[in-house]
């Protein structure tokens, strides 16, 4: 998707794909993962998800990446306090009690920016991206992520390739990812419109 598609989705509040609450799968199953309580996530495409919360009271910084201005401003604003952008070459950062968010494009960050990273939890980025761009998504992490860095990784499957967000099977997510990562699929539920929502554990190799 182009930039301009998402910042007017965002100045137009068609963001539909934000969900208020803390994730259930996250709650669920993110003890799964081998993730040490001090060791930082990463967390794409975050919009201002209140997942990244959840995460930070479980004593991991955060690094979200979000194109949208708005998304990270009203992050920290509906949390209480107002952040100061401070301007980088990519775009700029946002940072306040463990969290920090880039506004940026991801494809434009690395490793070098967002540090040494234990997990990625992706709940909104794989199924916000049409097809080539998933294919530049997953190659993008698997260049960028180091050996046992471990993956929370939710998806739509419904009939259609309409989007975003856009439906991904697990026979995609493998072609994706696999061999570079393991792919454990955990558990699915019906997520209404015909559609069902699955959670993955991914660990790269």
């Amino acid at each position: 998707m182009e930039h301009a598609f998402w910042h007017a989705r965002w100045q137009e509040g068609r963001i539909g794909f934000h969900q208020a609450d803390i994730n259930p799968w996250l709650r669920q199953y993110w003890s799964r993962l081998n993730v040490a309580g001090e060791a930082r996530v990463l967390v794409p495409l975050c919009g201002k998800s209140s997942d990244m919360l959840w995460l930070r009271e479980q004593g991991h910084p955060v690094v979200g990446v979000e194109l949208s201005d708005l998304a990270c401003r009203d992050f920290f604003v509906e949390h209480g306090t107002q952040v100061t952008p401070v301007a980088v070459p990519e775009g700029h950062t946002r940072e306040r009690d463990g969290i920090t968010l880039w506004c940026a494009d991801i494809f434009e960050l690395g490793a070098e920016h967002w540090g040494e990273v234990a997990a990625v939890y992706d709940r909104a980025a794989l199924i916000a991206l049409p097809p080539a761009m998933r294919k530049a998504y997953a190659a993008h992490l698997r260049e960028q992520l180091a050996s046992g860095v471990e993956m929370l990784l939710v998806t739509l499957e419904f009939t259609g390739s309409e989007g975003p967000p856009f439906s991904v099977t697990e026979a995609e997510v493998r072609q994706l990812f696999e061999p570079a990562f393991t792919v454990v699929r955990l558990d699915q539920a019906e997520a209404g419109e015909e559609r069902r929502e699955v959670v993955y554990h991914l660990t790269r190799q």
